[in-house]
């Protein structure tokens, strides 16, 4: 009787094993590329979905009026994955929402059409869901790449396991539209993006998910985030006027308890655009924009004067910017940031080296 009763709860166990795995197996994840005008690209990008290693996916590419070779580029991609959907221009989040609209997945992902994720990135997002039920939104560290999709800089790396709220009211911790993996429940519960906002319509929507439900990170930087250095000094303008009207209705809707933040979210925006005209100028009027934004950093912080490095970083790129052309200056930050990265790993193999020393003597 008791070998019977084992034997019993063994193949049941085993039963909810076998069906666990073919859950994790079978989920359908819907992946959403709103492309316009992304012949450079778009191949790339979708391959680099293509080839994850999580298969059971729909891939669907919503082109928003392209003018170029961008469908004959999609259309020679032969996979019963991919679906292509043509409409007139209408603007990123119109784009997404429409995506949103054609999806069948259990889970949706987004992807700018020249970003690329590494080939782990929905199989570890969909795990880290899978192992937190509690919550909604999984998503990975942001790393850069240039035009030429060679290392440009590392992104944020911020890790935030929980209620992100309060953290996503002050920056976009995601740092892009091309991150998360969410539940879609949750993406229908929480509306569609906002097709009124340029610019941080995506940062809009992780903050409307934050506002209720869970994230989960996973520590590896799996989204390559492509920087773009054309019509710098006209976007970050219209940028600027975009994320104020996204704060100014992001705290309007916030508690009273988190009014003080504002004050926080506006220094970061302006210490985001300042070094975002100095990350890819285009000359004096780079410069000068950006010693604008640098005086709202200020405005809105006090204590950035008394920051000295900061004071010398950002003065020492105005007069770069000033002197040198764009293609020299970002040669030059290019050089110093490998020299900046090997004396780092240096001092990382110094310290390594002197804690074995320690033990040794210790021991």
């Amino acid at each position: 009787m008791l070998r019977f009763a084992i034997n019993a709860c063994y193949i049941t166990l085993s039963t909810l094993q076998i069906k666990l795995k073919m859950t994790n197996n079978t989920s359908l994840i819907s992946v959403i590329i709103p492309v316009y005008n992304g012949e450079k690209t778009i191949r790339e990008t979708i391959f680099s979905v293509l080839n994850q290693t999580y298969k059971n996916l729909e891939l669907i590419v919503i082109n928003d009026g392209s003018l170029d070779l961008t469908l004959n580029i999609v259309y020679s991609i032969k996979d019963s994955r991919l679906k292509v959907f043509s409409y007139e221009k209408s603007g990123v989040s119109i784009s997404r929402n429409r995506g949103i609209e054609r999806a069948s997945g259990q889970f949706i992902s987004f992807l700018d059409a020249d970003d690329i994720w590494t080939p782990e990135k929905l199989e570890k997002q969909l795990k880290a869901l899978q192992a937190n039920p509690q919550a909604s939104v999984a998503y990975s560290w942001v790393d850069y790449i240039d035009e030429n999709g060679d290392f440009f800089r590392y992104g944020n790396h911020i890790t935030m396991n929980g209620n992100a709220y309060e953290k996503m009211l002050i920056h976009n911790i995601l740092e892009n539209g091309s991150n998360p993996l969410i539940r879609r429940q949750a993406l229908i519960n929480v509306g569609n993006f906002d097709p009124s906002l340029k610019f941080a319509e995506d940062w809009d929507m992780w903050l409307r998910l934050a506002s209720q439900y869970d994230f989960v990170t996973v520590p590896d930087a799996d989204v390559l985030y492509r920087m773009s250095f054309s019509s710098v000094s006209t976007n970050v303008v219209e940028m600027e006027k975009a994320c104020l009207k996204f704060i100014e209705k992001s705290f309007n809707s916030a508690p009273k308890s988190l009014q003080y933040l504002k004050t926080k979210s506006l220094t970061n925006l302006y210490h985001y655009l300042t070094f975002k005209c100095l990350e890819s100028p285009s000359g004096q009027k780079s410069a000068l924009i950006a010693m604008k934004f640098f005086k709202n950093v200020i405005w809105h912080d006090l204590s950035v004067i008394i920051d000295w490095k900061k004071i010398f970083e950002v003065f020492l790129k105005v007069t770069l910017v000033i002197l040198l052309p764009p293609k020299q200056y970002r040669y030059l930050k290019t050089k110093i940031k490998i020299m900046m990265s090997n004396m780092s790993q240096k001092r990382e193999l110094v310290n390594a080296r002197n804690n074995q020393i320690s033990i040794i003597q210790y021991e």
